[in-house]
């Protein structure tokens, strides 16, 4: 009977995360406005026209200098996602750039690490899907960790944050972001582990 006990117990956690998980996500929007930074990043997946067009929206009102759209699709081109972004050409031609080689969440926070050295931005407005901000904070943060880093999430049509149970889709998104959620955080706890490379004073 211990290892069932222990299984049940293990469930009951389990549940708890994904429910705290998915409240998170649902009381995340609307997003409050953010303080100025350096640049702002609009990560690409599902919703993506949502996303950029927020993001789009942050750079017009002057809440950043310039504006990265991460993983863009290679058969995109530059005048498919100013459609997309709505925005004013003028501002888009000179002010946004398009990053096509992220695959993945790693990916996209890799490609903004290296955007944001090449333009020496210490601080930037992470915008990306509500489900999706908390796994990309972390990848961010990990591949970041001196840089100022604002969460922007924005509600999508792809799942409704609020009655994610009701659909088989919106089950699976959530209980596989919540997954993927967790398996970052064994990881990073994991490499905590490890030996400290700082150098020793003294």
């Amino acid at each position: 009977m211990k290892p069932l006990a222990a299984l049940l117990v293990l469930a009951v956690i389990w549940a708890v995360g994904l429910f705290a998980f998915t409240e998170r996500v649902a009381r995340s929007t609307p997003a409050r406005e953010p303080a100025r930074a350096d640049g702002v990043v609009a990560l690409t997946g599902a919703g993506s026209n949502e996303r950029i067009g927020a993001a789009m929206e942050l750079l017009q009102d002057g809440k950043a200098k310039r504006m990265l759209v991460s993983g863009v699709s290679r058969e995109a081109s530059r005048e498919d996602i100013r459609t997309v972004s709505r925005a004013v050409r003028r501002l888009y031609d000179c002010c946004v750039d398009l990053g096509f080689n992220a695959a993945d969440t790693v990916g996209n926070a890799r490609e903004t690490q290296e955007w944001a050295r090449s333009l020496r931005y210490d601080s930037l407005i992470v915008v990306t899907a509500d489900y999706h901000m908390p796994r990309a904070m972390l990848e961010l943060r990990g591949a970041m960790p001196a840089a100022r880093l604002t969460a922007y999430p924005v509600a999508t049509s792809v799942v409704d944050a609020n009655r994610w149970w009701r659909t088989s889709g919106g089950v699976r998104l959530m209980v596989g972001e919540y997954m993927k959620y967790l398996a970052i955080l064994g990881r990073e706890a994991i490499l905590g582990l490890g030996p400290d490379d700082t150098p020793k004073k003294g």
